[in-house]
């Protein structure tokens, strides 16, 4: 198939003062930070080292508790779910109560009885949740993971994860706004009983303003282990830890320097895209969706996109018969490819009023200090 191929550097000659340096080294034995938009790794410390991981396994039980559906179901608490053993939200045998508030008591205050209430209630058993857990593992590219329990306890020896992984996890489970809103609460109290729970991320509740969410974990062979996002300007990021004695500062260092280092800028914004010359195609296609990606000031200058069409053929009818997608827009750092992007036919040119032009000033005005992005 021929293409047609299009570069555009995009390169502005303007001084940028280089910003934040790099922290010291992070108390945890793993750790890693990485941009929620793109996925991009800013930092990483024995990232891909198999660790006990405690009860950050609980986001996993969580996710798959919202996706099922079922919050608004009432689950029967078994006499099993309430001997679960270490921190518990005192659930009682028999007891009702909507699932969608056991997925709290997990996230809040970390309730292993509440885990495997939510295992039974989704999976039919802990067992079958449990296969669960794993399916959606490899559907998501948690390649180094095994879960053997929804809680996380030291009760099975082949139960472990990576800070890499965690992250993976935690980068789909935003994704979903119900996971992101109880991740996310201070306190959770419903109206139909009396429990009250705050959660147990101090990051969230006292220590750092730009907090979001998160879950935290201990056991005894596992140690602490943590997981946390922060929000500044737009910026989104993840932090976990593992086997790590002085958390809290770790995440804290770990994202005042990520956002300081990194700026969440747009390369690509939808709408048409207006670097292509060719007749056919000209003021014709477009992408659908923004792309963003967290550079340093060094590599704003590095940004290049290409973009590759497919050679019009002179049996197409106007409008009709144009492949969708009809190309495809590559976008690289310093030749590495960091995106894709597919271009679509529209002769009506409209997807959005944005237009390439505009991401470019866009762009140009993010990086002289006019606008920021964290």
């Amino acid at each position: 198939m021929i293409l047609l191929h299009i570069v555009i550097f995009l390169m502005v000659s303007v001084f940028i003062p280089t910003k934040g340096s790099a922290f010291s080294n992070v108390s945890a034995e793993t750790a890693i930070l990485m941009d929620v938009e793109s996925g991009r790794v800013l930092y990483e410390k024995a990232a891909h080292k198999k660790m006990r991981i405690a009860s950050i396994t609980k986001i996993m039980t969580a996710i798959l508790a919202i996706e099922s559906g079922k919050l608004d179901e009432t689950v029967k608490v078994s006499d099993k779910a309430v001997r679960a053993e270490g921190s518990s939200i005192y659930l009682k045998p028999g007891e009702k109560i909507k699932l969608e508030h056991l997925v709290y008591g997990l996230m809040l205050r970390s309730g292993n009885d509440s885990a495997v209430a939510i295992a039974e209630h989704v999976g039919g058993s802990v067992e079958g949740f449990v296969y669960l857990m794993n399916q959606k593992a490899q559907e998501i590219g948690m390649r180094d993971t095994v879960f053997s329990n929804p809680h996380g306890l030291d009760d099975h020896e082949n139960h472990f994860s990576t800070a890499y992984d965690m992250a993976i996890l935690t980068k789909y489970a935003m994704e979903n706004e119900t996971y992101r809103e109880i991740s996310g609460t201070k306190v959770h109290k419903a109206p139909e009983w009396d429990r009250s729970w705050k959660n147990k991320n101090k990051l969230l509740t006292s220590l750092y303003e730009y907090s979001t969410g998160g879950k935290t974990g201990f056991t005894k062979r596992a140690k602490r282990t943590l997981v946390s996002t922060a929000a500044k300007d737009g910026h989104d990021l993840i932090a976990v830890t593992l086997n790590g004695p002085n958390d809290w500062n770790d995440h804290i260092s770990m994202f005042e320097w990520g956002f300081a280092r990194y700026d969440l800028e747009y390369v690509v914004k939808k709408g048409i895209v207006h670097s292509v010359k060719d007749d056919f195609y000209k003021g014709k296609v477009v992408v659908r969706r923004d792309f963003q990606y967290p550079v340093t000031d060094k590599e704003k200058d590095n940004l290049k996109v290409e973009v590759k069409l497919i050679k019009p053929d002179s049996n197409w009818k106007k409008g009709k018969d144009i492949p969708a997608p009809c190309g495809k827009m590559i976008i690289k750092l310093e030749d590495k490819t960091i995106g894709e992007l597919p271009i679509y036919f529209d002769k009506r040119g409209k997807v959005s009023l944005e237009t390439w032009f505009s991401s470019i000033k866009e762009m140009f005005l993010s990086m002289i200090g006019v606008h920021s992005h964290g």
